[in-house]
């Protein structure tokens, strides 16, 4: 069912993009089929893909037609926002009047030069739309394949000591790695991260998008994180769709220490921190073993400590909103990534990106170190955190 409302949705995507393009132009039936038939390909390229890796069919063409198939997504949806928003403002300026001037008749008895200039304003509206698409997907692919950024971001909380407040704590969400992000874009963050000296290390799902026999080289860079206390892990939805289990297995081979469900008590040179985590907010649909149970996360944990939860979701948050927490740590939204999914994405999720306050509690959500799907961050740059306790 998902896959045909996918198929549904990229068909109106590249179709109404493919009308309000090809309007002011005259083909030929051939050309026009043609044209017509390419963005039937373009629509269908992602989903097929995403069919075949879901099949187990995991291979450098695939990734290459996803490469494909998420790059025109990408295009087009941007294209789809300007046309949409070039259609709406015509039809305000028709409805009250402010295009009568530009398209009035010389006489009622030969509109031709009204329709010319009609045309004439179509054709250069959909070229300039062309343009600033092309520009912005550039722009957009660049700032999505360049490295994150830093965010340095001080947590208030009043149970912390002077050394817990010196702690460094980074985190990383949303990597993502698999059909276009690869070990090259792994090993960039690993060496962003060391030279931060991190006393710990968070990451909150969403690693990969793939199976651990395809994508096992390209995580090997993962190994060599370094923090002073521990890396420790939570799953997120994509591992759920990628063998779960499995990759359980392999990020304690990495060397990171997986959250299932559980907690830690650390010792920071003398001081006591809680650090617990739970499995994605979604995992029981598909793995009922690893449904987020936030309860047993936290049983039998010392009380008035300082503590910490990891969690692949924000909505994570109203699970534990009687729980005596201090800062929740989570990702997933990649905070939208780009217009007009940030859009959606504000709608579907209380917390998008930052830093919130819910009752005491503090909740932190990364943008994503890496991204999904279109290979494009635009205003809402990839991201890792670096989190610091503070009065």
């Amino acid at each position: 069912m998902f896959f045909i409302v996918a198929l549904s949705m990229m068909l109106v995507l590249h179709g109404y993009v493919g009308v309000r393009f090809i309007a002011p132009f005259s083909l030929t039936p051939g050309m026009s089929l043609i044209y017509w038939a390419l963005l039937i390909i373009l629509s269908i390229i992602p989903i097929g893909a995403m069919v075949l890796r879901f099949r187990g069919i995991e291979n450098d063409l695939v990734d290459g037609l996803l490469w494909v198939g998420y790059t025109s997504l990408g295009i087009f949806s941007l294209a789809f926002v300007l046309f949409l928003f070039r259609d709406l403002g015509w039809m305000a300026a028709t409805a009250f009047g402010k295009l009568g001037s530009i398209f009035q008749a010389e006489s009622a008895a030969d509109p031709g030069p009204m329709l010319e200039r009609r045309q004439f304003v179509i054709l250069a509206m959909n070229w300039a739309i062309l343009g600033v698409t092309t520009l912005l997907g550039i722009v957009g692919l660049f700032q999505a394949r360049f490295k994150p950024l830093l965010q340095t971001v001080q947590i208030p909380t009043g149970k912390y000591s002077e050394k817990l407040g010196r702690l460094k704590m980074v985190q990383i969400s949303d990597l993502h790695v698999g059909p276009t992000i690869k070990a090259k874009y792994v090993r960039q963050v690993v060496e962003q991260i060391n030279a931060l000296e991190p006393d710990l290390i968070f990451f909150t799902g969403d690693m990969v998008d793939g199976s651990v026999k395809r994508l096992t080289g390209d995580v090997e860079p993962l190994r060599e994180l370094r923090s002073k206390y521990g890396t420790f892990f939570v799953t997120g939805n994509h591992e759920y769709y990628s063998g779960a289990d499995h990759w359980v297995e392999k990020v304690k081979e990495l060397g990171m220490t997986p959250l299932m469900n559980e907690h830690v008590v650390l010792d920071i040179e003398g001081e006591q921190l809680v650090l617990a985590g739970v499995t994605d907010f979604m995992a029981a649909q598909i793995n009922k073993a690893h449904g987020s149970n936030p309860q047993k996360a936290l049983k039998d944990a010392p009380q008035n400590l300082p503590t910490i939860l990891l969690a692949h979701q924000p909505g994570t948050a109203d699970m534990v909103k009687e729980m005596d927490i201090d800062l929740m740590v989570c990702g997933h939204t990649h905070g939208g990534q780009y217009i007009p999914f940030n859009w959606a994405v504000a709608k579907a999720h209380k917390y998008v990106a930052g830093l919130y306050k819910q009752g005491e509690m503090m909740v932190y959500v990364n943008q994503g170190t890496g991204y999904w799907g279109p290979p494009l961050r635009l205003g809402i740059p990839s991201e890792i955190t670096l989190l610091q306790f503070t009065t």
